[in-house]
């Protein structure tokens, strides 16, 4: 397979992979683009071998500054802006997770634990199953948190050699 054909395929793929990740399809081609360039993009750079709008290009960059997955860059002598995004996948995974946490387990885990408070009797049917469903998952979010928080702080190595054992 030519370069430039594995470079097309892996951007799709990645943003269709980045869907699953909570990040829409352009926005992680974009990630993708900036992943494989050797060199920093500008956003004109960007915008002509993804074939996107100058509007889409600027909102999806602004996105991937927020979670932190790319960063602008200063060029001695150029007035453009330049883009680059974090080479090492291990970091990338682990700044993903970290956003995803923030975004979508944290709110859940302060949602549960106002749900938990419902008032009522105890002993009522209703408010006892209500309570135990809600009280499961939050007892199961809080462990997805915990096991995150290790991964988030982890070591490559000492993670996946971690996980190679779990498997074993």
């Amino acid at each position: 397979m030519k370069l430039q054909e594995a470079r097309q395929q892996f951007i799709s793929n990645w943003g269709a992979f980045g869907t699953h990740w909570g990040i829409n399809r352009t926005m992680a081609q974009i990630h993708a683009l900036l992943m494989i360039s050797p060199d920093p993009l500008t956003q004109d750079d960007i915008m002509a071998q993804l074939d996107i709008s100058r509007g889409n290009t600027n909102m999806n960059i602004r996105e991937l500054i927020n979670w932190g997955l790319v960063d602008r860059v200063i060029l001695h002598g150029e007035r453009k802006e330049y883009f680059t995004a974090e080479k090492d996948i291990w970091k990338v995974v682990r700044q993903i997770v970290k956003e995803r946490k923030k975004r979508e387990l944290e709110p859940m885990l302060q949602l549960l634990d106002k749900l938990e408070d419902v008032e009522g009797d105890k002993r009522d049917k209703q408010v006892k199953a209500f309570t135990d469903v809600v009280s499961g998952i939050k007892k199961l979010g809080k462990q997805a948190d915990k096991t995150l928080d290790v991964m988030i702080r982890a070591e490559e190595s000492w993670f996946v050699g971690s996980l190679m054992k779990l498997f074993r």
